[in-house]
């Protein structure tokens, strides 16, 4: 009878992915839920409930927008090379802001969406960021694919400072997500220098 341990035990292990947080932030209505759910490989997981049932003030909502994220919004994006971005939405209105902190902990960087028609409604996202050392690119949402707006105009007016990346994106497109999220991996990696970051977020950007 052979014996049981004459063959050896072969076990197939799967290395970990290797996995990155970043924070999806802006003003309400800047299309936070839309950007997440643009790019996500899974399900978007949303908190997201009718604007009525909070008795919200209706007359500052944007056209077509019925419900509000009161929790977070998260979603995921699988890379080639065993790399995880976490995806993780701030709910976009002031009561909710005491959730921030929790959020963004663990973050290596963060996207702030912004709505030039709403400017105002982004600031505060700005000034967390900035408050808190966390790298972060400014995305501006053209809802409609129209810029109305210049870049130069419109960093004046957060006045943040030429070193951080802003830019045009659509949170409707996934290639437009995709290269906001490229931006600020790319950003965070600059921040960190001299600090070697690691080969899975080098290709990211490659």
């Amino acid at each position: 009878m052979a014996s049981m341990t004459s063959e050896p035990t072969r076990m197939h292990r799967t290395a970990a992915p290797a996995v990155v947080k970043i924070v999806v932030a802006g003003g309400f209505g800047a299309g936070k839920t839309t950007f997440i759910g643009s790019i996500s490989d899974i399900d978007p997981i949303s908190t997201e409930v009718s604007m009525s049932a909070l008795a919200d003030e209706l007359h500052t909502v944007p056209d077509g927008k019925d419900s509000t994220t009161v929790t977070m919004d998260f979603g995921r994006v699988t890379l080639s090379n065993g790399l995880w971005l976490y995806l993780f939405g701030t709910p976009g209105q002031d009561r909710f802001s005491f959730m921030w902190d929790d959020i963004a902990r663990g973050a290596v960087g963060a996207v702030v969406l912004v709505d030039s028609e709403r400017l105002e409604r982004s600031f505060a996202a700005v000034d967390y960021f900035e408050s808190r050392g966390l790298p972060f690119v400014v995305a501006v949402n053209c809802f409609d694919g129209v810029a109305r707006h210049t870049l130069a105009d419109l960093r004046s007016a957060l006045a943040v400072g030429p070193d951080v990346p802003l830019f045009y994106t659509d949170a409707r497109a996934r290639e437009a997500t995709k290269d906001s999220l490229i931006q600020v991996v790319a950003h965070a990696m600059n921040r960190l220098a001299p600090r070697v970051p690691s080969p899975a977020l080098q290709r990211t950007v490659s």
